[in-house]
């Protein structure tokens, strides 16, 4: 049973959003879509056993299911855990699913202990929008993960959501006023603020971290744009050897703290104690 903020979420993605979620990784963010591949690549087994949490619309679980991992579907969404079914089914991946489970990252009624070797968890603590709630999602992956499991997590830099204002509607900074003074202070997003994402939270760089302190120890923290945020399209113009170039420098610049801070995303990779 979602609570009404995960209702507000599910409803999102349900209708006005779930277009835009079609097309992100591909069309507005590739620079976040490739690092976050090549993490994945990097890190993940073949034949890993994966609880994939916030699936979208499922380009991570194709990418894994290629390599033989097995999937365990998670969302709060119905329409896009049947769209990420219906994804793997044309690419002849549905053997690759073990269960798919409407569900709350914070509550993973019915998932059972140590089953997975890796979870991910790409856009849930995005949308959690109380400290509290996030804190649980990385408590139930830290449950179903086996000893020594890989966490993924996904981050959304707070100063994102006042850059692009800032470039797109710079008149406004005058009539939300006290909702800045709000964000500030919490980092929560609602749908007439900040479309599409809708209801979310965009967090600090130190919050973020201490997030998994307590159950997983870092393996890797990266800004998954670096420096190319703002113009992450780019990339698209490129040929492939141009594209592999400039991401090997966007890998290594956004592992300072300079690129983390220039980036949309921060990209977690850590391992359970």
């Amino acid at each position: 049973m979602l609570n009404p903020e995960e209702a507000n979420v599910a409803q999102h993605y349900s209708q006005e959003g779930f277009a835009y979620q079609s097309v992100r990784l591909q069309q507005y963010s590739p620079v976040e879509f490739a690092m976050t591949t090549r993490y994945l690549n990097r890190w993940v087994p073949n034949q890993a056993i994966v609880a994939y949490i916030g699936v979208g619309v499922g380009h991570y679980a194709e990418l894994l299911a290629q390599r033989g991992c097995r999937l365990y579907l998670i969302d709060i969404t119905q329409k896009l855990l049947d769209t990420t079914h219906a994804r793997l089914k044309a690419a002849d991946l549905e053997q690759q699913i073990l269960a798919v489970q409407q569900a709350s990252a914070a509550q993973l009624v019915g998932i059972e202990n140590a089953i997975a070797d890796v979870v991910l968890l790409l856009g849930p603590l995005y949308h959690l929008c109380s400290l509290s709630a996030r804190q649980m999602a990385v408590q139930e992956a830290a449950r179903i993960l086996k000893p020594e499991g890989l966490l993924f997590a996904a981050g959304i830099n707070r100063l994102v959501y006042f850059r692009d204002l800032f470039r797109n509607q710079p008149e406004e900074a005058v009539v939300r006023q006290n909702f800045h003074r709000q964000f500030l202070q919490n980092g929560n997003t609602d749908p007439d603020h900040a479309p599409p994402l809708g209801y979310g939270h965009l967090t600090t760089l130190t919050e973020f971290k201490q997030l998994f302190e307590a159950e997983f120890n870092q393996l890797a923290m990266i800004g998954a744009e670096s420096f190319s945020a703002p113009f992450a399209t780019t990339i698209h113009t490129l040929e492939l050897e141009q594209i592999e170039a400039w991401v090997d420098l966007i890998e290594a610049t956004g592992q300072t703290l300079e690129g983390l801070m220039m980036s949309d995303h921060f990209l977690y990779v850590g391992k359970k104690k």
